[in-house]
């Protein structure tokens, strides 16, 4: 990913000689960390959690510890001690920022995938930690309404209706009067109110108070407060202003903020020797692990271990982080090892414990933990190896299921059979109809075993199948990871001509998410605009003449799908919530 370089101003050994002197005594206090009302800070805890279950973290250990330390960097500046702020990034192709009142910050993958130098990353991130201090989001009254609906311990639904609706004598949900619609529950429904409460736009008074506050904690940080201009103007040039949904409907006028921007970048002065972050990002840490043990009702709503992950974030070294990360690899291993010995994912926990390794020996590489965690490692690897025999066994008495194939690539990626094992699981996925899955396998096949028979099935079942693909992604990805001149431009052909006219919002949307800077990116985001406003539509027609059960599978969709959507944001709009 690029501009993510470290700041010019940051060398490693300034930032541990400013910790140094920090706990000498020499540097000035960050100030007392607290929560000031925590009935707001759990409604926007609680949120948080949902946004990221519904739409995903983004699985980049760097990205993520980047964002981190920008914001926390900012965050000191602001002086603002009423709540500790935390940073996410999520799935989201469409690039955004946006803030819970309670200081969860959040960043779409979409928005890191445009390239922001750190100049502009400290400015979007200033932009939102304004809207935090200056507290707009308990200012405005849906964002509050929302906040409560989310805090409830079940959303029991949201009545979709539709504007002029005729009267219809029969009501399934058993209501009576005008407020005729569909009664969306469950995920959907969540799904539509956290889109609600992280999508709707601030007031034009609001996002300028955000712009001045954040450019002044930019410079305060010893950034480039220009940085707000560059990245208008790089979104200017990335996202066409058209678009009704995304960082243009958040965050609107663009060309006036723009201009102001520039004038205020020239009239603010860059700090050159800022606050370090570090005290402050200690007590964050201190601070919501203090929330988390004094209340056993978020253990039992399961916010414990997103509240470890925060609290890691928060302050990576020292050891604090080193239980918490520790904590969340064993939970990971207890919950394996309750499987069936076949049925164990060694592959997983060995990644999962390869990242931390990675993370700690870049953070403090002296670290007697890294011991610690290698030897478990080396633990696991060993359990894995110790069960290669018994998978073969099952492998060629030739009676298994899927999982067992992706349990055994999971735990045995060198072992001899991995052609044959990966063309089975391809074969699996093509019948289940995961195309991309399928092509992901086949493409493995061919390259662990060229040579092999089953490398040789899985090149030829590629050329035999891909004319006939009629999912995005799965022909991207072969484009993109195929070492075959011929299967190559088959793929390219065959994306070409579906594009712009696939029929399941599904496969656009999974396109979307895989390849956000897919070269077929803005045919398929188009078509996924138009397949969303075609069920939209019908969601109207099916309302109208009274059958609830289609046009609740229509809006399904489109929630799913397309949440960012023209569409699901008139959805959004028709709704009434039903608690």
């Amino acid at each position: 990913m690029s501009g993510m370089e470290p700041h010019p101003s940051r060398p490693a050994g300034i930032r541990w000689l400013a910790w140094a002197l920090l706990l000498a005594g020499l540097a000035p206090a960050a100030g007392a960390q607290q929560i000031a009302k925590p009935e707001l800070f759990g409604k926007s805890l609680r949120a948080a959690h949902q946004a990221l279950e519904h739409y995903g973290a983004v699985d980049d250990s760097e990205a993520r510890r980047r964002v981190a330390d920008i914001g926390y960097e900012l965050a000191v500046q602001s002086d603002f001690r009423a709540a500790p702020f935390t940073f996410y990034l999520i799935e989201m192709p469409v690039p955004n920022a946006f803030a819970l009142p309670g200081g969860h910050l959040f960043v779409t993958s979409g928005m890191l995938d445009l390239g922001l130098t750190d100049d502009m990353l400290a400015c979007l991130l200033g932009h939102e930690i304004a809207h935090v201090t200056e507290q707009h989001g308990t200012r405005m009254q849906k964002r509050a309404t929302l906040l409560n609906v989310l805090s409830q311990a079940l959303l029991v639904g949201v009545m979709v209706g539709v504007d002029d609706e005729p009267e219809n004598p029969y009501d399934p949900y058993g209501r009576t009067g005008s407020r005729k619609g569909s009664l969306v529950q469950g995920a959907a429904a969540t799904g539509m109110v956290i889109s609600e409460l992280l999508l709707r736009n601030y007031s034009r008074d609001f996002e300028d108070e955000a712009d001045v506050e954040g450019q002044r904690l930019a410079a305060a940080a010893g950034y480039d407060p220009d940085g707000a201009r560059q990245l208008w103007q790089l979104m200017n040039q990335r996202i066409p202003q058209a678009n009704q949904y995304g960082y243009w409907r958040t965050h609107p006028f663009s060309d006036q903020r723009m201009r102001a921007a520039e004038v205020r970048a020239a009239e603010l002065k860059i700090q050159e020797n800022p606050r370090p972050p570090e005290d402050y990002r200690a007590k964050t840490q201190k601070v919501l692990l203090e929330y988390r043990d004094g209340d056993r009702k978020k253990k039992e709503a399961d916010l414990g271990p997103f509240l470890d992950l925060s609290a890691l974030t928060a302050w990576p070294e020292g050891p604090r982080a080193e239980k918490l990360r520790i904590g969340a690899l064993h939970r990971r291993r207890e919950a394996e090892m309750e499987l069936e010995e076949l049925s164990r994912d060694y592959g997983e926990l060995v990644r999962a414990y390869q990242v931390q390794i990675e993370e700690v020996r870049s953070l403090t590489p002296e670290s007697a933990f890294l011991a610690t965690l290698e030897s478990e490692l080396h633990e696991l690897r060993d359990a894995a190896d110790g069960l290669l025999a018994k998978a073969l066994e099952v492998w060629e008495g030739g009676f298994y299921q899927t999982p067992f194939l992706e349990v055994f690539l999971s735990n045995h990626p060198t072992a001899e059979v991995v052609p044959e094992v990966a063309l089975a699981l391809g074969n699996a996925y093509s019948r289940l109809g995961r195309q991309a899955d399928g092509v992901s396998q086949y493409l493995r096949a061919a390259e662990a075993g060229p040579e092999t028979e089953a490398g040789k099935q899985a090149l030829q079942g590629l050329r035999n199948l891909t004319p006939y693909l009629d999912k995005p992604a799965a022909l991207q990805q072969l484009h993109d990871e195929i070492d075959d001149d011929e299967l190559r431009e088959l793929s390219h052909k065959r994306l070409d001509k579906i594009a712009s006219d696939y029929e399941d919002l599904a496969d656009g949307a999974d396109y979307l998410h895989r390849f956000p800077s897919g070269d077929h990116a803005e045919e398929v985001g188009e078509r996924l605009e138009e397949l969303a406003q075609n069920l939209y539509g019908e969601v109207v027609l099916y309302q109208g003449v009274g059958d609830h059960v289609k046009a609740l599978d229509r809006i399904q969709q489109i929630l799913t799908h397309a949440p960012l959507s023209r569409a699901a944001e008139a959805v959004r709009e028709r709704a009434v919530l039903d608690s």
